[in-house]
């Protein structure tokens, strides 16, 4: 039996658009005629062991037309080269076993790399036989030459495409172990494009050589055709000549024959048969009686070599009828091919990637962008915003609030359809160490369902599919609602979304619902599973931002809105009034908690890069501190070596001097010059001593001079907004810029640091200054907005040598990692592939870098790395 994902992976090719309907029972007399195939079996074993309990569906049924991914399919359908794939495209379906959608987009994300690996993948001659087979399924029925050059061309591509798939790696694994399924059952006669090939020529024509009667045929046929040629034209000479037929005559065709064109009155100076005549009349087309005869034997050679080319065709028509079955499996996987393709070019189109595929329903999306949205805005040169959202079991439902055209819209209808094209089988536009999950439905309440014909109101139309979601939704179910409310009495409305809501978060369902309405902004706020969200919107501009912000309700800045456009202020002060004081102190405060929630978050960045320059700082101090330190030991060590040679030295000159004065018997000469050697001695070390550098920074005469910093008087009062202070154990002054509770900010530069009050000495405003102006000069000063200012992500090292490059790199790595750039870009060129290698191997051993990877094909490619830093 073959593999249950192999099985897996083709059977939803293999059932066809029609999967899911029941079939109909056959008569007994068929079932009895019905020949049983193991092939048959193995699959209906395993659909029957697959079943799911609880049919999977969309819902509504125009689903696919109300998230565009009709259009999504248009574009594959464009992308396919031939009709092969093009009805594979048109079978592509919503699934929901995880073994057939990992199998589908592991496909998918292999011919992506063979693309962008430009690796040149059999992509001609994708010919659909379909009818071709079907014609020849009769006995003694024949395809003409010309289907069969088609054929023998097709069949180089099947061959060609297996044999693309069959190359293995240097470990001898498959390189394309995901698309080489669609092979690995393939039992093709490779032989027969070359007997098609001695049957026809590259023209479409069956050669001479197919049959040593057809070569007969054809040799005698050329020999009466020039025969004939040759007669035509002699009589045609002899008439010109004998003047009955004019000089600038040539011979004529009619009815497919050859004849000479007479004047009526001399029609009869040959004998012949007369095929037409002139319009005016005045000319007949005459065909020579002896040339006649000639041209009915040609005719008879031409019925028997029709009669001879059929014979040849029905005969490999007999030898190409048992291998129908396998063609057709070989032309099925065509068709897989061209349809995978047309996949792949529209994920590299919309930068489509492979998420990781989780066999439950949840959703944790890092930057994923609306795919036609994305399209859009690339021809465009536009920006997407991208959406991180995540939905699981503690977070099941998400209620998005926000200014209208603010994109709760568009966050929607993205949750639709890149979940829908994920379970198609599709790569999508998200990151791809997102998670993605399987849900077994998908429901969608988005636009106006009004209809005339069934005499519904928009509201209406939202109610009824809001039953439906109550009847079937479950724990697999991913609901997207829009304006979850609206369309009737805002009251009213807004008391049955929030009934309907807690009814299917008791089901345990999952889904994005976007409302203005407060009391489901607070209903999320209440209850465990739901959260809040809101879409951010610029206050001061008065411009939305289209970013996903969740954990709190967002405003819908109406009066702000209403504003900004020159409503007059009566009618917004009148329309205040009528809102009441509660509703619009809600606003209100969601307001406020956005600008504090911005401005908290904006101090947090603040405080991760004065953390990080701190960081660096301080392992850049303790690097320098322990090379002093290794640095004075050695000068202590040869000191002390030098010290001990020149002591040995001095204790041999003075025991010498000494046993001279002995030996002399203090004899006043002797004395004089034993005492000026040992003078000249002691001057010759004294000498090198000074030649020495200094042994240590304590030593007198010999330490080298520096700046002596003041010591600051210490203020005893107590510390408050704006006064200079240090930090217990340093000398650094800085400023109190904040107080709070028992912490202070304390600004260092253009560093700021919160501690504890405790840990600051308050100092005096003037010594403190002399402390400031001391360091001030005596260190170089760091001024990280100016490094921000000046900091470019992009790095070009391509004329760099690599040890000039790897120096160059590791100042802008350090430079993006101090100031909490999240990415870089290194220009490295391909050229002899020296330079990218060694930058990557480099670039591994930096714990900061998170990931590596090739630019986008379309941006450089292989020739620049792009470089993400984890946080």
């Amino acid at each position: 039996m073959k593999p249950r994902f192999r099985e897996a992976c083709h059977a939803p090719a293999t059932l066809g658009p029609e999967r899911g309907r029941p079939i109909a029972p056959a008569p007994i007399s068929s079932i009895r005629r019905f020949r049983i195939d193991p092939r048959h079996i193995t699959l209906l074993y395993y659909f029957c062991s697959h079943i799911d309990t609880k049919m999977s569906h969309t819902y509504p049924a125009n689903f696919e037309e109300k998230t565009g991914f009709d259009r999504i399919r248009e574009m594959l359908l464009a992308f396919c080269q031939s009709p092969l794939g093009e009805k594979e495209v048109r079978r592509i379906r919503f699934d929901t076993a995880h073994g057939r959608i990992g199998c589908l987009l592991q496909q998918a994300e292999e011919f992506r790399q063979i693309i962008l690996a430009g690796e040149a993948f059999p992509g001609a001659n994708y010919y659909d036989p379909s009818e071709v087979f079907a014609h020849l399924a009769p006995a003694g029925t024949f395809a003409e030459p010309e289907v069969l050059l088609d054929l023998k061309l097709s069949l180089e591509a099947i061959i060609s495409v297996m044999a693309f798939l069959a190359r293995t790696s240097e470990d001898g694994s498959l390189k394309y172990p995901w698309l080489a399924r669609h092979t690995g059952d393939l039992e093709i006669d490779t032989s027969l494009p070359a007997k098609i090939n001695a049957l026809i020529d590259e023209h479409g024509m069956v050669r001479s050589s197919a049959s040593p009667a057809l070569a007969e045929i054809r040799k005698t046929r050329q020999d009466l055709e020039k025969k004939a040629l040759q007669r035509i034209n002699n009589i045609l000479n002899d008439g010109k000549a004998q003047g009955w037929i004019k000089k600038d005559v040539e011979l004529a065709l009619r009815n497919g024959r050859q004849v000479i064109p007479v004047a009526v009155a001399y029609k009869r100076k040959v004998r012949g048969f007369i095929h037409d005549h002139s319009s005016t009349g005045q000319t007949a087309f005459l065909e020579p009686e002896e040339v006649f005869e000639l041209n009915n034997r040609v005719r008879e050679l031409d019925v028997a070599e029709r009669q001879e080319i059929i014979r040849l065709l029905k005969a490999f028509a007999d030898v190409l009828r048992p291998l129908i079955p396998d063609l057709q499996k070989g032309y099925g996987m065509l068709g897989h091919m061209d349809a995978i393709r047309a996949k792949a070019t529209l994920a590299l189109e919309m930068d489509g990637m492979m998420p990781q595929l989780k066999d439950q329903p949840q959703i944790d999306w890092v930057n994923a962008r609306h795919p036609l949205l994305t399209l859009s805005y690339k021809r465009q040169k536009k920006h997407v915003e991208p959406l991180t959202i995540r939905l699981d079991q503690e977070s099941r439902i998400l209620v998005i609030s926000g200014p209208n055209a603010g994109g709760k819209s568009v966050c929607l209808k993205t949750c639709g359809l890149v979940q829908y094209m994920l379970q198609c089988g599709l790569l999508v536009p998200m990151e791809n160490h997102s998670e993605a999950g399987i849900f077994h439905s998908l429901f969608i309440d988005i636009g106006d369902e009004q209809s005339l014909e069934n005499d519904l109101s928009t509201y209406s139309s939202h109610l009824l599919n809001m039953k439906h979601l109550l009847e079937n939704g479950d724990e697999r179910t991913l609901f997207l609602i829009d304006e979850f409310g609206a369309g009737t009495e805002p009251r009213i409305g807004g008391a049955i979304a929030e009934a309907i809501l807690e009814k299917v978060h008791a089901k345990r369902a999952m889904g994005v619902v976007t409302t203005h309405y407060a009391n489901l902004k607070l209903m999320a706020g209440k209850h465990e599973g739901m959260i809040n969200g809101s879409m951010l919107f610029d206050s001061k501009r008065m411009k939305p931002l289209y970013k996903l912000k969740t954990g709190v309700p967002g405003s819908s800045f109406a009066f702000e809105i209403a504003r900004s456009i020159g409503l007059p202020m009566a009618i917004l002060e009148k329309a205040g009034t009528l809102a009441g004081d509660q509703d619009l102190d809600f606003d209100i405060q969601l307001q406020d908690l956005e600008v504090k929630k911005a401005e908290l978050e904006a101090k947090e960045r603040q405080l991760h890069h004065a953390d990080d320059f701190l960081a660096e700082l301080i392992d850049k101090y303790e690097k320098h501190r322990d090379a002093l330190q290794q640095r004075k030991d050695e000068i202590l060590l040869e000191a002390r070596r030098e010290a001990k040679r020149i002591l040995e030295g001095t204790n041999r000159m003075i025991e010498n001097t000494i046993r001279e004065i002995k030996e002399a018997q203090a004899e006043r000469d002797k004395t004089r010059e034993a005492r000026r050697q040992l003078e000249e001695f002691a001057e010759g070390q004294a000498a090198e001593l000074a030649k020495m550098p200094p042994v240590h920074p304590q030593k007198k005469g010999k330490k080298k001079k520096r700046q002596v910093m003041p010591e600051a008087e210490v203020d005893p009062t107590p510390i408050g907004v704006g006064d200079t202070v240090k930090v217990k154990g340093q000398e650094t002054p800085g400023e109190v810029a904040a107080i709070t509770g028992k912490k202070a900010m304390v600004v260092f530069g253009s560093v700021q640091l919160r501690t504890a009050l405790d840990e600051l000495v308050k100092l005096k405003k003037s010594s403190a200054g002399a402390v400031g102006v001391s360091r001030s000069s005596s260190r170089s000063s760091f001024d990280i907005n100016a490094r921000a200012a000046a900091f470019k992500p992009d790095i070009d090292l391509r004329s760099a040598r690599v040890d000039e490059a790897l120096k160059q790199l590791q100042t802008h790595v350090d430079d993006a990692c101090l100031l909490g750039v999240p990415q870089i870009r290194i220009l490295h060129g391909k050229g002899d592939g020296v330079l990218r290698p060694a930058i990557r191997n480099f670039l591994k051993e930096i714990p900061h870098v998170s990931r590596l990877r090739d630019e986008h094909p379309d941006r450089g490619g292989a020739g620049i790395t792009v470089v993400d830093f984890g946080k």
